[in-house]
Parts: structure tokens; sequence; C-alpha cells
């Protein structure tokens, strides 16, 4: 009976240290820089769909209902009548949303491929002028110099 509880105070002990490693191993996760990076791109993401969003609808849906003669794209919808039992039902799909939320998606795609094109160019420029800046030490020079001259005085040697 001893023995049992032992093992029990054994297997919790046991639960315990698995517990704290998996903690342990969470917060590693959890504090590596690509997922503080994710965390802080959904949050902007989420932001930027806010006023992708109100541009689509309250600026460029307007106009396109000014330009296709006041339709209000939001409010298109297909309604089927039938009946079922003697009774008149409707069948309603409204497709002016789904329109929105592809002139939505558009724009959104549109947007973060500027963005990012913008990112890259500006990145490109960056490392260029690193590299630029970065010019060879002059005690590497004079090694790569030894160098040459140790290479050229053993093929001499050679022929």
């Amino acid at each position: 009976m001893f023995k049992f509880l032992n093992k029990n105070k054994e297997n919790k002990n046991e639960n315990d240290e698995n517990k704290k490693s998996f903690l342990k191993e969470f917060q590693k996760f959890a504090m590596k820089g690509n997922v503080l990076d994710l965390a802080v791109g959904v949050v902007m993401g989420t932001a930027f769909s806010g006023i992708v969003n109100s541009l689509v609808n309250d600026i460029i849906m307007p106009l396109v209902s000014i330009a296709t003669g006041s339709v209000d794209f939001s409010n298109l919808k297909f309604i089927k009548e039938y009946k079922i039992d003697g009774n008149v039902k409707e069948f309603i799909m409204p497709y002016g949303k789904f329109i929105q939320a592809i002139i939505n998606f558009i724009i959104i795609s549109f947007s973060i491929f500027i963005f990012v094109k913008i990112i890259n160019i500006a990145k490109e420029k960056f490392l260029n002028e690193e590299t630029q800046k970065a010019e060879t030490p002059k005690d590497i020079v004079l090694l790569e110099e030894i160098r040459d001259i140790l290479k050229s005085q053993n093929e001499s040697k050679r022929d």
C-alpha cells in the first residue's frame, strides 16, 4: 500500500516537472522574434483592414454608385419566391455584399503588394548603402597582398 503512495508521489513529481518543462518551452517559443513579429502583424493587419473597409464602403463604393446610376451594391440581391404548402416563401441571395467583399479583397491585396514593394525597395537601398560603406579593412587588404605574393613565389618555384 505504501509503495502505491510512493508511486503516486513520483508520478506527481514527474507531472510537475513535465508541466514546468512545457511552460518553459512555451515561454521560449512565445518570446522568439518571429512570434512577436507575427502578433504585431496580425494587430496591424486588423487595423489596416478597418481602414481599407472604410475606404471601400465610404469612398469607393459611393463613387461607383454614382458612376453606375446610383446603384448601391450592398443592397443588390436576388429574390426568388416559391410556395410550400400554400405559403409563399422567399429565397434571398445578397450578391451585392459579395461584390463588395471582392472589391475589398482586391484593394487590400493591392495595398499589401504596394507596401511590400516599398519595403523591399527600401531594404535593397539600405543593403546597397551598407555594402558600399563597408570597405575592406587595411589589415585584410595587406593580408590578401601577402597571400598573393606567396602564391606567386610558390608558382615561380614550381616552374
